[in-house]
């Protein structure tokens, strides 16, 4: 399975198609490359930025997003993952056009039910640091973002109702969350697990999360919400620079283990790195 041979590359993440078109919007010379199982992605430059940008839409949902991360992640190797679009807000001072940023990512729907009812037994993961002060440096030159450094609640549900019993399970059990949405949580999962990357999700509201969620999509608040969390992104990359050395120009399939080695097809490269145990070879191409 080929590599696509870009330097530095971030992959930017979203579920629905107009996040997906607020993204590419600030995306240059644009390549489709297409996955052997089928999932497509569009590689281009990021203006402005030492950057190429991978962006697919993957649909929705926290299972799906963490199995697609995943294999785009193993794929591309990225040096950071975004999961960008809109969310609703779980905060009164959390409004429509408003951009929150994950400090970190719960998994809402984990716990036991118990006789004395449901007792929730919390998953958080965090965003990456490196991430979320690049993005609060970028915020503070955008006048027009009004943006949220907050947790953000991540469940296979559409909330539009604040009064329903899923609402103020979150309210009670993640009272601190701004936003809710559904696809956050899968994301930083596969990041972590694939090399723990750098990632960061960052969501534009577009509802309250009530009874007007209809009211204001039909507004054009998505649209509204999903641009401004594609500008905070690239006001992040345009702040976050790339590790040094690192290019998959240069590593190609190459990966970096722990200890500084690098592997390859047929090939271990110990240089940088320190080695405890044997070690056997093969010179002749058999086994």
């Amino acid at each position: 399975m080929s590599v696509p041979e870009t330097p530095h590359t971030v992959l930017v993440l979203t579920a629905l198609p107009l996040e997906y078109a607020a993204i590419r919007a600030h995306i240059e010379e644009r390549d489709e490359r297409v996955h052997p199982d089928g999932t497509r992605v569009e590689i281009g430059r990021l203006s402005g930025t030492p950057w190429h940008a991978a962006i697919a839409e993957l649909g929705m949902g926290a299972e799906r997003a963490a199995a697609l991360t995943s294999q785009l992640i193993n794929w591309l190797r990225p040096e950071a993952v975004f999961f960008v679009g809109v969310a609703g807000s779980l905060k009164d001072d959390v409004g429509i056009g408003d951009v929150v940023v994950g400090t970190q990512v719960y998994e809402i729907h984990g716990g036991k039910q118990t006789p004395e009812g449901f007792l929730v037994r919390p998953k958080a993961l965090p965003g990456s640091h490196a991430l979320e002060q690049a993005a609060r440096s970028a915020v503070r030159d955008m006048p027009d973002v009004r943006a949220h450094f907050l947790p953000i609640a991540t469940g296979d549900v559409v909330l539009a109702d604040a009064q329903s019993k899923i609402a103020r399970f979150i309210r009670r059990s993640y009272n601190d969350a701004g936003a809710i949405e559904m696809e956050g949580s899968g994301a930083l999962q596969a990041a972590h697990l694939n090399g723990r990357l750098d990632a960061l999700v960052i969501r534009g509201i577009s509802d309250r999360a009530d009874e007007g969620k209809s009211r204001a999509d039909a507004s054009g608040s998505q649209e509204l919400a999903a641009k401004q969390a594609a500008a905070v992104t690239v006001g992040v990359l345009r702040k976050h620079q790339p590790r040094k050395g690192s290019s998959d120009s240069e590593e190609g399939p190459h990966r970096r283990g722990d200890g500084g080695a690098t592997y390859g097809g047929d090939h271990i490269d110990f240089r940088g790195g320190t080695f405890y145990g044997p070690v056997t070879g093969k010179t002749d191409g058999r086994r």
